[in-house]
Order: structure tokens, then sequence, then C-alpha cells
């Protein structure tokens, strides 16, 4: 097992500690969910079997795809594929933990950017916004504005 598998793995496991908790977690399901189908295609992580989800959505029970990259497990939804050829493996086991991992979420998305070469869309059209002051100024002064649109010098 390569260092490189063994450390995406890592990467995985500490964005999907910090997607459990983040006010906005899209993203990093979504950048997980991508790494995974890549190293799948690649036939380096394994389908291991469904489980059902912890989190049922509406109170309606589902499954969710158990993956097995280097030593760690991940679930991720499933396909209609998954559910013809894995066998469902019933509850979630809740004494298994995957190992600590000691990687920050900067450090672990710079790996998985780099592993699914993801690039941020560049946010071309950035709106300068002009600040009126909330500072007291004298009637005959006007509103202040930040920053000055003209120059008042002569």
């Amino acid at each position: 097992m390569s260092d490189k598998l063994e450390d995406i793995a890592k990467a995985l496991y500490t964005i999907n500690r910090h997607a459990k908790t983040a006010p906005e977690p899209k993203h990093l399901y979504f950048i997980k969910k991508e790494a995974i189908h890549r190293l799948l295609s690649e036939k380096k992580a394994i389908k291991v079997g469904l489980h059902f989800s912890k989190h049922p959505k509406y109170s309606n029970q589902h499954s969710t795809l158990l993956v097995k990259v280097a030593n760690y497990y991940f679930h991720v939804p499933p396909t209609k594929h998954d559910f013809k050829e894995l066998e469902h493996l019933g509850s979630l086991d809740e004494n298994y933990r995957n190992p600590q991992a000691k990687m920050s979420l900067s450090q672990a998305k710079k790996v998985i950017y780099r592993y699914i070469d993801w690039k941020p869309k560049k946010n071309i059209n950035t709106i300068k916004k002009n600040y009126a002051s909330t500072y007291f100024t004298p009637s005959s002064l006007g509103k202040m504005e930040w920053p000055p649109s003209k120059s008042h010098r002569s």
C-alpha cells in the first residue's frame, strides 16, 4: 500500500470528520464523494457492502455504501447498481472506529484537491462596495464615502 493512498485516506477521514460539524458541509461532502469515486474507478478502493443509514431521510430508512480506502472506511450514497451487486450488511457496527488521523483540514483539502484535480472557480466580477461612514458629520460636509470616489484636493 503506497504512502500516497494512506495520505488520501487520512485526508478523507479529516474532511469527513469536519463535514459532520461544518455549518456548510456541502462542498466537503462533494470532494469526499469525488475522491472516493475516483479511487473506486482506479481500483484503489473496495466496495464492501451496504449499511442502513444512521440518519434516515424524511423518516424513510435508506442505505449507504461502505467503501474501504487503505485502513479507513467511509459511507457514500449508493447507485442502483450497488443494490443489485452488493450484499446488505444490515445495521452499522457502532463499535468500529477508523484509526485517528492527525491532519489539518487545509492540508486534507490540498491532498484531495490535488488528487481529484479540482480548481476553485475564479470569481471574476468582484463588486467594490462603497462604505458610508456612520460617524457623525455636520450637514455642511455631507456624508463621507470610503474609499473616496474623487479627490477634493486642488
